[in-house]
């Protein structure tokens, strides 16, 4: 389905001549094809939707940093120009959680994995990273998660 939605959306930019979200769908589909490439070499199939929300939020977390360097160093053109990429990827990502709902989940998945100390985090994080691809961000959700776990 994710494929299908960058498809349609390579097809829309070439056609209203939007050379800025062109090459960044183009980004995209190169990401996921350099994960389908290394499917293959592990001997498993194409990337799943899941596998492309996170190559989707890694791609956001990279420009958000590069966005960042650029800033520092008196660059807003690049800024500007990875920020234009940011909005161009999220919008193929599913809504983000809020806060309160990163730490609702957090608790619930908490008390099913039956954590009770820091050592526990992984269980949490990976029962997150399961359900929750693409719509958490998981450095905050794991600030939440320590936070909870060493208050217990």
């Amino acid at each position: 389905m994710m494929r299908d939605q960058l498809a349609a959306a390579l097809k829309d930019a070439m056609k209203s001549k939007d050379a800025a979200r062109l090459s960044t769908v183009r980004l995209v589909q190169a990401e996921i094809k350099t994960r389908d490439i290394a499917n293959r070499g592990a001997g498993k199939g194409e990337a799943s939707d899941d596998e492309i929300l996170q190559i989707l939020a890694k791609m956001v977390k990279q420009r958000e940093e590069s966005a960042k360097i650029y800033e520092d160093n008196a660059r807003p053109e690049l800024a500007t120009k990875e920020r234009a990429e940011i909005v161009v990827v999220q919008g193929f990502m599913p809504k983000q959680l809020s806060e309160a709902d990163v730490r609702a989940n957090v608790a619930s998945a908490i008390a099913e994995v039956g954590a009770s100390g820091p050592k526990d985090m992984g269980k949490v994080m990976a029962v997150l990273k399961e359900r929750y691809a693409g719509q958490m961000d998981f450095s905050k959700a794991s600030a939440v998660l320590k936070e909870l776990l060493t208050a217990a």
